[in-house]
């Protein structure tokens, strides 16, 4: 199965000379969701992985079907002030200005390994951001794993010493 046919490319959105890769059709086919997610816990089944985290909101539509597969646990990393209990925050760069992310206190015990996932890998801000969290809380990223990765904005350069799976490239 070509996962490429279930990604839509719409050009100039969400500006002029953009193509946007949307998932949508990909998670609407069932045997390509499947697809794209068995790939993903084959690549984690051999990492021992205790725990997947993801951001919002893409993250969580890759990774919890992952976890559910492994029998391992989800975190979400979620933009400030949507977590309801004690969280860590970090401030990042994004392409124009900075964000932050959060994730609870207690969303990963010092020694767990981690899976992290998104939908896309692009200029790294974010996972760099997420696996970031994940450190400051002890925990051990043993992988990335990403639907799509846009080779240009040179994103695995951010994250170049974790272990990477993408399963379409751009």
């Amino acid at each position: 199965m070509d996962l490429k046919d279930y990604i839509a490319s719409i050009p100039d959105y969400p500006q002029q000379g953009i193509v946007f890769r949307d998932i949508s059709p990909l998670m609407a086919d069932g045997d390509a969701y499947r697809e794209a997610t068995r790939q993903i816990v084959e690549y984690a089944s051999k990492k021992q992985i205790d725990m997947v985290v993801g951001p919002e909101a893409r993250g969580f539509i890759v990774g919890c079907p992952v976890a559910f597969e492994l029998g391992v646990g989800f975190a979400p990393v979620r933009k400030p002030n949507k977590l309801p209990r004690a969280t860590l925050d970090v401030e990042y760069e994004k392409e124009y200005g900075t964000d932050i992310l959060s994730i609870h206190k207690d969303a990963i015990q010092p020694g767990q390994r981690v899976l992290v996932t998104d939908d896309l890998l692009a200029t790294g801000g974010t996972v760099k951001a997420t696996i970031e969290l994940v450190e400051q809380l002890g925990g051990i990223v043993v992988g990335c794993a990403f639907l799509i990765e846009l080779e240009e904005l040179h994103g695995r350069d951010k994250i170049e010493k974790y272990d990477i799976l993408t399963l379409m490239d751009y």
